[in-house]
């Protein structure tokens, strides 16, 4: 598989997502919006990631590219690639196809978990999580699920923390690909440190780096579990589409 990894900062890759796909087999091109690289055709790939980012995505009048980024994945995805976005990611998905992101009722940040809808429980990526999956949350902005999307998680502050659109587009709030050492680097960042002090106290980065040393494991493996079921669902979907093509 040929998969677009879109990025917005160089400390939030893919992580124990893009070791699924190493695994897999899976080629990856990796474009850094954030450092002005323009985003390529996506008609050229099996699969597009986006992930998480310290911008809003209603920040276009500061950062310009968002625009080509949100017409990107709304063509993308309407055309049925499928699509795995992460926190700024899911957000992403949720405006290109028409809904609202505005900020939360307060910061979310820290590691907890999430309920999963009666929809998870039938879905093929979520099927057999659990009726609870812990994550990472790190944000203070929440979106509408737009016209036609499913709701598969929620917390007691955000109704939507999960969502898929059409068969194969999935947008996550909440990170489960973060191990303790990507969570260092991401507290070198001053908007995250200083999101993580404000909302948690001194000490935070401590405490938050502990806790994912100690959860992070089964939460990466969960990741990958349900990352690698995405990926069937994505080479299932691939072959559908290399079939139609005419010859």
């Amino acid at each position: 598989m040929r998969c677009l990894v879109l990025q917005h900062i160089a400390c939030e890759p893919p992580g124990a997502y893009e070791d699924e796909l190493a695994a897999s087999g899976a080629t990856l091109h990796r474009v850094e919006l954030d450092e002005g690289e323009p985003v390529p055709d996506w008609r050229g790939f099996d699969a597009l990631i986006a992930m998480g980012g310290p911008m809003s995505v209603n920040d276009d009048a500061t950062l310009p590219w968002l625009r080509a980024e949100k017409r990107t994945i709304g063509d993308a995805v309407r055309a049925g690639l499928p699509y795995w976005g992460v926190c700024l990611g899911s957000q992403l998905l949720a405006v290109s196809l028409g809904a609202k992101v505005y900020p939360g009722p307060s910061p979310e940040v820290g590691v907890m978990p999430v309920s999963l809808t009666r929809e998870a429980m039938t879905d093929p990526v979520f099927a057999g999580t659990g009726p609870e999956l812990l994550t990472l949350q790190w944000h203070n902005e929440t979106f509408d699920v737009p016209t036609g999307g499913v709701v598969l998680a929620r917390s007691d502050l955000y109704p939507a923390q999960a969502f898929r659109w059409g068969p194969v587009a999935y947008g996550l709030q909440f990170h489960l690909e973060v191990s303790a050492d990507l969570a260092e680097r991401w507290a070198a960042v001053p908007a995250y440190a200083a999101d993580l002090e404000r909302v948690l106290g001194a000490g935070a980065l401590a405490r938050l780096v502990a806790d994912l040393a100690g959860r992070g494991p089964v939460m990466n493996a969960g990741a990958r579990a349900m990352f690698r079921r995405w990926l069937d669902l994505a080479a299932a979907r691939g072959a559908r589409r290399s079939t139609c093509r005419p010859a």
